[in-house]
């Protein structure tokens, strides 16, 4: 189970020229969840496009599920976010189709052809997310817990190694952040996928701890290194 899915060592990264964190060095494994915590602005955000290829690695070195991002261009990009789940604060559902189509819709994209097989994943991830009897609603149907879930179910098409969660529990009452939080937590065991969440909520990082990066002043400190 100890299968390294983010190794970075000596990394700097960068947001439009400006250096935002310095050497940066951390490893994340299958099924394990860490929080990613840091004032806005020290670089949190910069560091999750990094890691699925949004903002290009020019120093240091990094693999994330078996992809080298120094080697990272446009062609190689789809393949790595593939392996990759991504969990948004803002949902991003597609608001002109229903649920299931959202999910096909993602399906289709990244490379599946087969009826049955879509269908199958579909109502697999559904099913663990608590929505199986919901991919005919719209996202304006639903409540903001019910979206975050379509979510993270459309994070697991793909059977990710490592979710990436950007603030998942930012607009949700505390209640629907529980459910939530559990849900992910759950699945990082479950599933085996690392999860690797950036959060400003320290209630929930209270009520469900875990390893903690933090960002601050240009530089990555890691709970686990300084415990």
């Amino acid at each position: 189970m100890n299968e390294t899915v983010v190794q970075l060592q000596h990394v700097n990264i960068y947001q439009g020229g400006n250096l935002v964190l310095q050497d940066v060095n951390f490893s994340v494994n299958r099924g394990e969840f860490v929080y990613l915590v840091g004032k806005t602005g020290t670089g949190k955000s910069s560091l999750l496009k990094t890691l699925y290829g949004e903002l290009p690695l020019t120093e240091g070195e990094a693999t994330v599920v078996g992809f080298d991002l120094k080697t990272m261009n446009w062609k190689k990009t789809p393949f790595l976010r593939r392996n990759l789940g991504v969990v948004f604060q803002d949902f991003q559902l597609l608001t002109d189709r229903n649920v299931h189509e959202n999910l096909k819709f993602v399906l289709k994209a990244t490379g599946w052809k087969d009826e049955k097989l879509m269908e199958d994943k579909i109502n697999d991830v559904l099913d663990k997310v608590g929505l199986k009897s919901k991919g005919f609603k719209m996202p304006f149907e639903m409540s903001g817990g019910e979206q975050q879930r379509v979510d993270i179910a459309r994070a697991l098409l793909n059977s990710p190694k490592l979710i990436l969660a950007d603030e998942p529990t930012g607009n949700l009452d505390p209640e629907t952040s529980d459910e939530i939080m559990q849900l992910l937590f759950r699945i990082a065991k479950d599933e085996g996928s690392a999860v690797l969440m950036a959060t400003h909520d320290f209630i929930v990082i209270n009520r469900y701890p875990a390893r903690i990066l933090k960002t601050e002043t240009g530089k990555l400190m890691d709970s686990a290194v300084s415990a």
